[in-house]
């Protein structure tokens, strides 16, 4: 720990009123008017995939006593939000105060190294004396067991010696989107029996979006989802209860949020409020209320995004903000306000992405780097749920609002702006809206300025990420420029909003020696459906690229341009010889180009399947998303796999 911070240059924090009279050599305390108080307590209490489904955000459908009486003596933040719509890469961020694209901890289940220099917050309270407990869940996509005191299913403040102030995190998992899946019985068996029948939501009131179908089975998931948030507030109840039996609550700081927005299809992985927008609850002791601006009952609307709880954790103790820190403080004495909060789309499972967003207090805005890839994509996880089948059902069908269509394009738009306050499900793109224009060049360089300051590392495709892992942290290597040219691949990235042909500055990029900007050169011709004729060989000649990476996208692209046959070969040799993420994008570009393919190729892919996957189940991740990827294809043209149940 000594070693790991004299790497880091803290931001230069003076104390402030709030607890200059109150520091200790073990821990810090809170003061007002002089009186000295028992040191301060933190309480965060998380729940996944969730909105504000609360009572007290206006939710007439919710039953959420507890977290509204909460609220009631707190304050409800309504403009919070997640980093990423997905888990790992927000609990990533929440712990570091880092963007997780700025570690590469961006990809669900990768767990690359961070650096040493990059300390999870909880080890700061640990050297003041603070007992740091975690019940349970931490998926950080890194790994470090020295961050807790305890971390595991029976963690508790209670554990810690007498006296000692604790920081302590709950996570209920009960509202996750896995939550809902199943038959009647099974739910009922797993949740429904624990409400009363007066407390169980009737799926005839429920109202689905408007992106969503209305129909029974639609409207019967989402009172299922509503009655997994009623027990999740009864569970909420208990921690406050225990809190209050300890006589602990008029000293502790009490949190609650969600991991991000819901696990409904066009809300987990997408970047849209319904993927990133938290509710957010924050109470204070009474002695800390006015010197922290918490006065109960009331509501802010400031933007508040996950990278900024770790810098305000340590803000109100007064600890000193390490300048790595990505963040604002938004509570104590240096607290600090924001025009606009970001966030990032990137790989969950076998399915790609590589969107970012920008988001004001009313404008939205989206920037898709893979806008050849629809927003829905196959995803053997979601698909096997109830209402990913319905859906699937319905869109086939033909029969579908604009609402609706809009969650299915084959493509995206490179760019998206909404509107959130005229239209708060974001179905309606004003990207194109003359009289938006200058709103729209605004945040899009907001939104690269971002991905500079923070070297976002999704510019690097992410088998480049593991292979400069192997040697170094990802969070160095974006700062070699040799390794990492930023401003080129921004560069490149830009010609996608252009209609210029741009010839010369992509023949330079196909041409590199750097692998990343070869491969960019290949994505940037995404913007154009078929290869520029003068461009063809090249990409031609990048199927025998050394670096797997360049050679798969090139082929993507040739099967994107309809010439799949030339791509096929390739597909094949990388799905039979590479590992990890390059195995499992190939494995993705073969499934979305599955139906082109002759009877020999596809016995050839589906030959490959026949050693692993039917023990996917027990493999490591990569392998299998790779089977996930190819069943999941097969299954599209009609041919089962007869392979692991849901896992």
């Amino acid at each position: 720990m000594e070693n790991a911070q004299r790497n880091i240059k803290t931001g230069k924090r003076s104390y402030g009123k709030l607890f200059s009279l109150c520091v200790s050599w073990v821990f810090l305390a809170g003061c007002t008017n002089g009186t000295v108080h028992q040191p301060l307590n933190i309480l965060w209490i998380t729940s996944e995939d969730m909105n504000a489904f609360l009572g007290a955000f206006g939710d007439s459908v919710a039953y959420t006593p507890y977290l509204d009486r909460l609220a009631s003596e707190g304050v409800r933040y309504t403009h919070a939000f997640a980093t990423a719509p997905v888990c790992s890469p927000s609990r990533s961020c929440l712990v570091t105060g880092v963007y997780a694209t700025s570690m590469g901890t961006q990809h669900l289940r990768s767990e690359l190294t961070i650096p040493e220099a990059i300390i999870p917050f909880p080890k700061f309270l640990r050297e003041k004396g603070y007992y740091c407990t975690n019940n349970k869940k931490e998926d950080y996509n890194f790994q470090d067991p020295t961050i807790w005191d305890e971390s595991s299913a029976t963690a508790h403040w209670r554990n810690r010696k007498e006296g000692q102030p604790f920081f302590a995190v709950f996570n209920f998992e009960t509202t996750h989107q896995s939550r809902i899946f199943g038959s009647d019985s099974v739910f009922h068996e797993r949740f429904g029996k624990r409400l009363p029948e007066e407390l169980r939501h009737d799926p005839q009131q429920m109202v689905p979006p408007p992106y969503h179908f209305d129909s029974p089975l639609i409207r019967k998931m989402w009172a299922r989802y509503y009655d997994l948030v009623t027990i999740m507030d009864q569970q909420v109840g208990e921690i406050l209860q225990q809190l209050e039996e300890d006589g602990l609550t008029e000293n502790t700081l009490i949190m609650y949020y969600s991991d991000h927005g819901t696990g409904m299809p066009r809300s987990k992985r997408a970047l849209y409020d319904s993927g990133l927008r938290v509710p957010l609850i924050i109470k204070a002791p009474k002695h800390l209320q006015e010197d922290l601006g918490l006065r109960p009952g009331t509501s802010t609307a400031e933007l508040v995004s996950f990278v900024d709880f770790a810098p305000t954790m340590l803000n109100i103790l007064d600890l000193p903000i390490p300048a790595y820190m990505q963040g604002i403080p938004f509570l104590g004495s240096h607290k600090q306000t924001q025009a606009y909060i970001f966030g990032h789309s990137d790989r969950v499972d076998e399915a790609l992405e590589l969107s970012r967003t920008v988001r004001g207090p009313r404008y939205r805005y989206v920037r898709n780097y893979y806008p050849q890839l629809p927003l829905i994509q196959p995803n053997f996880y979601t698909d096997q749920s109830e209402i990913m089948q319905e859906l699937y059902r319905v869109k086939a069908l033909g029969k579908l609002s604009p609402a609706q269509a809009s969650m299915w394009q084959e493509e995206r738009p490179t760019e998206e702006l909404y509107d959130t306050e005229s239209d708060p499900f974001e179905t309606h793109n004003l990207a194109k809206d003359p009289s938006l224009r200058e709103t729209l060049l605004s945040m899009r360089e907001a939104q690269k300025n971002w991905a500079r300051k923070t070297f976002d590392s999704g510019l690097l495709p992410e088998p480049l990420m593991q292979a400069y892992g192997k040697d170094s942290t990802i969070y160095q290597v974006l700062r070699d420029t040799l390794l990492f040219p930023q401003e080129k691949i921004l560069t490149l990235a830009d010609r996608m909003l252009q209609t210029k042909p741009y010839r010369k500055l992509i023949d330079e990029a196909l041409l590199s020696q750097n692998p990343a900007l070869r491969y960019w050169g290949v994505l940037t011709l995404e913007a154009d459906e078929k290869i520029p004729k003068e461009q063809e060989q090249m990409i031609i000649a990048l199927l025998e690229d050394p670096v797997p990476t360049v050679s798969i996208a090139a082929a993507a692209k040739l099967c994107r341009s309809g010439m799949c046959e030339a791509a096929y070969p390739t597909l094949l040799r990388h799905m039979a010889t590479q590992a990890g993420m390059n195995r499992v994008i190939a494995a993705r570009i073969f499934q979305l180009y599955i139906d082109q393919a002759g009877s020999n190729t596809q016995q050839a892919a589906w030959n490959l399947m026949s050693g692993p996957c039917p023990e996917s189940n027990r493999l490591n991740y990569y392998t299998r998303y790779f089977c996930w990827a190819l069943e999941e294809g097969f299954k599209s043209i009609g041919k089962e796999v007869e392979t692991i149940s849901f896992p």
